[in-house]
Parts: structure tokens; C-alpha cells; sequence
């Protein structure tokens, strides 16, 4: 079996090639020819993935990427995926993560039409929730250039899926975390910081909204719901997430906590971190995931920001 993998280079691309590869595919991961690609959540893999080059804002390269490697299964994990430079970079943003979907579900209708494609959707799209928690069937607000982005790749999926006949799914992934998350995130920025504040390399940690409620997950448990997606009968779109909500503060109260810190001490409340417009309260409801896919989270909130501390706590020591 042949995985495309778009946006390879990112947390989940990296560990769907590792999962894929465990399973005994052939990867393939879409890069940009673009010099500030950074390589360093796959360097461990590299002899054992092929890269090849395309662009979401280039149809064309798409067209001949997909008959060089004639793809079993295509994961469009690529975006423009943080959501602050949404509002920095709205127009760009809906050419990657709107309608370079569009790109991709044209350049697979025409060579591979055959071949399962699962869209990376996200939870902002519920942006301003309209229920709680959220499932497949809760209305979207999205509240950020990111999130309407999303939608607009949401429905195009759909789109194609039901006028085509293609095997298109999406994930609904709420938050999910890992020690290759980038440092702009906010679960990063802060297990970075109780890192650096223990080694006394950092005073203090800047943060905005501490009362925002996310549901977050182990993004190595997700990759697994994406692959079980596209091992079904029928395309469908499933809704993955824990099923537990958490306030900001927790996550700093565990991250600091884990290395004999107290948050209160060290956390700073600065007005240029709050979005223009914020969503409050993310809180997913998997069971269609788990009745249909089998799917369940296995890492606890807990021991994935224990685990990002940890991980920190190394990263940060190699560096003095």
C-alpha cells in the first residue's frame, strides 16, 4: 500500500509516518520547495520515506505528484495550521487550508480517483459553540480566518464525496498535543516554560486566556483514527476527541506542577495574547468514532503534558 501524506513535516504527518510505516506501507510525504521547511520530526525516518516535491497553491504540481506515486490512500494533513496567523494571514490561509482541498480533490478525481483521501478537519470550526459537547451533526461558528478555512475544506470534501463518488473522509479532531508540537502552540509554550522557568533560564510565562476550555488529546492516539477511517466500506466524517474538557489554567497547573513548581508564581496575564475573537469551550463527543472505528483515546491529558514536560525538560538541557 502507497500513503501520500501532505503536510509530512508536521506533528501529525510525522507520526502518521511512523504508524504507516509500522504497517508495512510505502510514504510518501508532500513538501514545499521552500527553504524554512523544517525536517526535524521526520529526520528519525528519513531513509525510510520518500519526499516528494508539491505545493497546495499549485494544482498542477499536485497532478504530478499523484501520478508519480499513484497513492492507495491520501492524507491532506497540510495547512496553515495556527490560528493567531490566520488573522495576521487570512487571505493566504484560505488559499491553503480552503481551497488547496479543492486542489487536492481535483488532482485526485483526475489521476487517482480510486485512492481514499481523509481531510484533516478541525474543532475550531465549531468556533462560538451552538451545543455541548459537539458532534458530527453540531452547526459550525467558526470564529477565525483558520476555522472558516476549515469549513470551506469541510464541505468541499463532502462535496466531492457525494458528486464524484469518492472515497473522501474527514476528522473532526479536537486538540491533540505532543512533544513535536511547535512552540507558538499554547500546550508547547508552556511546558517550554516550566522548563526553562525550573532551569532558571526564564522568569516568568506570558499567557492570554486562562479560562478557554479545550478538549485535548495524545495526537499519536489520533493519527490511528485517521488510518482506521479510511479502512471502512463507506467514507464518513467522525468527530475525535477525548471527551474531556480542560481550562488553560490546568494545563499550566500540571505542566508546572510536574516540576515541583508553583503556576501562580510565575504566570502573567498579557491582554496581547487574547484573540479577537475567542472560543470559549471546546468539548468533543467520539461515539461515533468509537461505535463505528473501534476508536478510543488512550493517553490521559495528564500524562500527555507530563510527558511534553519531559521532553522539554531534555530538549532545554541539551541546549545550555
Amino acid at each position: 500500500m502507497k500513503a501520500l501524506i501532505t503536510g509530512i513535516t508536521g506533528q501529525d504527518g510525522s507520526y502518521l509516518a511512523d504508524f504507516l510505516l509500522k504497517k508495512g506501507y510505502e510514504v510518501y510525504g508532500m513538501v514545499r520547495r521552500s527553504s524554512t521547511e523544517n525536517f526535524e520530526r521526520i529526520t528519525h525516518i528519513h531513509d525510510k520515506i520518500q519526499l516528494i516535491q508539491g505545493d497546495l497553491l499549485d494544482e498542477l504540481s499536485l497532478i504530478k505528484m499523484m501520478e508519480k506515486v499513484e497513492p492507495d490512500e491520501i492524507y491532506n494533513l497540510a495547512a496553515m495550521s495556527f490560528v493567531p496567523t490566520s488573522w495576521d494571514q487570512p487571505i493566504l490561509t484560505g488559499e491553503f487550508t480552503g481551497i488547496g482541498v479543492t486542489r487536492m480533490l481535483e488532482a485526485m478525481k483526475r489521476v487517482c480517483p480510486k485512492a481514499k483521501f481523509y481531510q484533516a478537519s478541525s474543532s475550531e470550526m465549531y468556533g462560538k459553540v451552538q451545543e455541548m459537547p459537539q458532534t458530527e451533526k453540531t452547526p459550525f461558528y467558526p470564529r477565525s480566518p483558520y476555522g472558516v478555512s476549515k469549513v470551506y475544506g469541510h464541505y468541499i470534501t463532502v462535496n466531492y464525496r457525494e458528486s464524484y463518488n469518492l472515497f473522501a473522509s474527514s476528522g473532526i479532531l479536537f486538540n491533540h498535543e505532543s512533544p513535536r508540537r511547535g512552540l507558538e502552540f499554547v500546550t508547547r509554550k508552556v511546558t517550554d516554560a516550566a522548563a526553562r522557568i525550573k532551569l532558571g533560564l526564564q522568569k516568568e510565562l506570558r499567557m492570554g486566556n486562562l479560562d478557554a476550555k479545550r478538549d485535548w488529546g495524545f495526537a499519536g492516539d489520533y493519527v490511528k483514527a485517521m488510518w482506521l477511517m479510511l479502512q471502512q466500506d463507506e467514507p464518513d466524517d467522525f468527530v475525535i476527541s477525548t471527551g474531556v474538557a480542560h481550562s488553560v489554567e490546568h494545563l499550566v497547573e500540571v505542566a508546572f506542577e510536574h516540576v515541583g513548581l508553583t503556576w501562580k508564581d510565575h504566570v502573567v496575564t498579557d491582554q496581547e495574547f487574547i484573540r479577537p475573537a475567542e472560543v470559549e469551550h471546546l468539548l468533543g463527543d467520539y461515539k461515533k468514532a468509537k461505535d463505528v472505528l473501534g476508536w478510543e483515546p488512550e493517553v490521559s491529558f495528564e500524562e500527555m503534558v507530563k510527558m511534553m514536560v519531559d521532553a522539554d525538560m531534555e530538549h532545554v538541557k541539551k541546549q545550555m
